[in-house]
């Protein structure tokens, strides 16, 4: 039997948004244009080091946060590089498969293990830096200086909002799971 056919006047009143929900212009739509800007800035860092290191994104970040000598959990990790705990969990196996880390129980917590960089991956810290830091600074010659100490104060609020945002309750009836963009 063939599929039943719908009308064309039922189709399109289904399509139709309703008049009173306001339109949305996703090119406009900053949580979108923030996302489209960070992905195209770190896929484009990540060729530049996944070519000639061979890391990942996640990899690099770890890198960054643990190359100025400390010493984190993957917890602490996750957290300070908004990353979710599984894609940390995956980078630091992949670290740890390539020598790039070090993971020593705690000193006061034997169930945290401490994650430090290996002269490895500090060499390649020493290497990266510099190439990230040339990127930034091609990216941002788009602006003049006032501009961009603007742009960095106005990152700074946004992000602030948005946390104190991110803490505040659901309210009742809304949607638990984030949504991105």
């Amino acid at each position: 039997m063939p599929p039943a056919r719908r009308s064309s006047t039922a189709s399109s009143k289904s399509a139709a948004a309703p008049a009173d929900i306001p339109a949305l212009h996703l090119t406009r739509f900053l949580p979108y244009r923030l996302s489209v800007l960070a992905n195209t800035v770190s896929h484009t860092l990540a060729k530049l080091y996944e070519k000639r290191f061979g890391i990942t994104i996640p990899e690099w970040r770890i890198i960054a946060v643990l190359g100025g000598g400390e010493t984190m959990s993957a917890g602490e990790i996750a957290q300070r590089t908004a990353m979710d705990k599984v894609q940390v969990s995956r980078a630091i196996s992949r670290m740890l498969d390539s020598a790039l880390i070090l993971r020593e129980s705690g000193d006061t917590d034997r169930r945290k293990a401490l994650l430090t960089l290996t002269p490895k991956a500090l060499a390649i810290y020493a290497e990266i830096v510099p190439m990230a830091l040339t990127y930034e600074e091609e990216v941002t010659d788009a602006l003049s200086i006032d501009e961009r100490a603007q742009l960095d104060t106005l990152l700074s609020k946004l992000q602030a909002r948005a946390d104190q945002l991110a803490t505040r309750p659901a309210p009742v009836g809304a949607q638990t799971e984030p949504v991105e963009e």
